[in-house]
């Protein structure tokens, strides 16, 4: 059985962990003292510690030893994902955390149904990513950007958008060797001006089949087809 994991935002000789993150473990998982767990930081850090003490809304534990972890892709990824109703936006977040996306910015485009994203959604994206990526063993943690207009995301040297009226394919021109940014549009998708638009920044319009995918599915799709698919 894999050791449980803990993120914390440093690695010290000896941590006290508090909030969502020990009740977690001491609620959830049972913690006591004597047992070992991974603990990250999220920066490419992990570590075996031994937890000394439970409390009330803390665990303490004792680092025993550290090591740097990779299992990142070769260069990153940049999703950029139009806001989604309801919570499909968390499950596109958690799928795109566990295919080892790089960031997520939630963007709005003309089409999009929902037109803003409160604070408190943005906080809850961040905490699904952490939860993810405590999960698949990620050793970074992806950032979640703040909202973006289309018209606002920066030119790219290698970008995909998905696109039905498209019919190239990712891994005809898709390079691991450089950063990548990937694209999807809302439930009413993405205009033919807005194509254009990305076109000049340098995104690719690419397919994703021949069938119409849901928007929270084209995402999920749309990355596989440069992690998963080759590997990463």
């Amino acid at each position: 059985m894999r050791p449980h994991r803990a993120f914390v935002q440093s690695i010290q000789p000896e941590l006290e962990i508090s909030g969502r993150e020990a009740r977690h473990l001491a609620d959830v998982l049972r913690a006591r003292a004597g047992d070992v767990l991974t603990v990250f930081d999220g920066k490419g850090l992990e570590g075996r510690a031994t937890v000394l003490d439970v409390d009330s809304g803390s665990v303490r534990l004792k680092i025993e030893e550290t090591w740097v972890a990779s299992r990142e892709t070769p260069q990153p990824v940049t999703l950029y994902v139009a806001l989604l109703k309801g919570d499909k936006l968390s499950d596109v977040v958690r799928a795109a955390t566990e295919l080892g996306v790089a960031m997520i910015v939630p963007i709005l485009t003309q089409h999009c149904v929902v037109r803003e994203m409160a604070e408190s959604k943005l906080l809850r994206l961040r905490r699904v990513v952490v939860e993810a990526a405590k999960q698949c063993e990620r050793s970074l943690i992806p950032e979640v950007g703040s909202l973006l207009s289309l018209k606002l995301i920066p030119s790219v040297g290698q970008g995909f958008v998905a696109h039905p009226g498209s019919s190239a394919r990712v891994r005809d021109s898709f390079d691991p060797d450089k950063p990548t940014a990937l694209l999807t549009g809302p439930e009413g998708g993405l205009t033919e001006s807005e194509v254009e638009l990305l076109e000049t920044k340098g995104f690719t319009p690419v397919t994703l089949g021949p069938r119409i995918l849901r928007a929270e599915t084209a995402p999920v799709a749309l990355l596989s087809l440069v992690t998963a698919g080759e590997g990463f």
